[in-house]
């Protein structure tokens, strides 16, 4: 955990208070079913991290291109099969997303303390969450029975919480293509300095691959990027254009001022992202591994 921040920010929620629609929602569900889940899954995550700082940014990414593909179930997870194409090898995620093989060994760990029990999308909401504990403060989420069993038609919501949400672009860094066009074309909202300091890295033409910072601490989650923002120093476009609409410029100054209000909001945003269309109950399964359904 970075020793930058001397605020711990713990969002509880009592979910049986919540409605309905979240009844049979619990953040204790594991408590006694599985009660070794939250301590394996923050030390894989701890030693993960240790071993290479992005493992914090990738699990978080690898969570939220989960919940946006029809809800939280860890299909992102699954691998191709001769009959049937996953969203591992989609555009967006292909040698991209990071973080199967820490899932895959948090599985390995709590298949053999808790047969049948863990789905694999607790497990990588909760790495996700650990994975932002490492490099900055603590916040919790729900823990409920996800199920993957089929793949559906891809769908994004953003929920009302996209400039809480983005603030996960405090971490990690992106590839040349998917800002190219940004520092080279849209120079009334980029710095100019900025811009030339990529350009080496990312020419016009080649170099696809190559990465760039999210923001200036590209290892510590801060607020840091809503104050790039306010500098035109928003690496990716869908970043800097948070300025320009009135609605969630008021949010980037407002966070880029108060970490602690961004730290609360950021973790209110990823409890409701969390509750994107769960499978509870008996619905789908408990994957034995969760690159493959049973």
């Amino acid at each position: 955990m970075s020793t930058s921040f001397s605020i711990l920010v713990r969002i509880v929620f009592l979910l049986l208070l919540v409605g309905a629609g979240n009844a049979r929602l619990t953040h204790s569900f594991y408590t006694t079913r599985c009660p070794q889940f939250s301590s394996i899954v923050r030390n894989a995550v701890r030693l993960a991290v240790s071993q290479d700082p992005r493992m914090g940014a990738s699990l978080l990414r690898l969570h939220f291109h989960d919940c946006f593909v029809n809800g939280c179930d860890a299909s992102v997870l699954l691998d191709d099969t001769t009959t049937m194409r996953g969203e591992k090898t989609a555009v967006p995620n292909r040698n991209s997303l990071r973080g199967f093989e820490v899932i895959d060994n948090i599985k390995t760990q709590l298949e053999s303390v808790c047969p049948g029990v863990v789905s694999c999308a607790d497990i990588t909401a909760l790495a996700a969450r650990d994975g932002v504990v490492e490099v900055s403060y603590i916040f919790n989420l729900i823990t409920t029975r996800r199920f993957p069993l089929l793949i559906n038609s891809v769908y994004f919501n953003i929920i009302g919480i996209t400039s809480q949400l983005k603030g996960a672009h405090s971490i990690g860094q992106a590839r040349c293509f998917l800002f190219r066009d940004r520092i080279y074309n849209e120079t009334t909202t980029t710095n100019p300095s900025f811009a030339a300091s990529l350009q080496a890295n990312c020419p016009r033409n080649g170099g696809n691959d190559n990465l760039a910072p999210l923001d200036v601490t590209p290892n510590v989650f801060d607020n840091a990027y809503y104050r790039n923002l306010q500098e035109q120093r928003g690496l990716l476009h869908s970043d800097q254009v948070l300025v320009a609409r009135a609605g969630t410029a008021s949010q980037v100054n407002g966070y880029a001022a108060n970490s602690a209000a961004f730290f609360n909001d950021f973790a209110a945003a990823m409890v409701k992202m969390s509750e994107l269309s769960p499978l509870t109950g008996t619905q789908g399964q408990i994957r034995t591994n969760c690159r493959r359904v049973n």
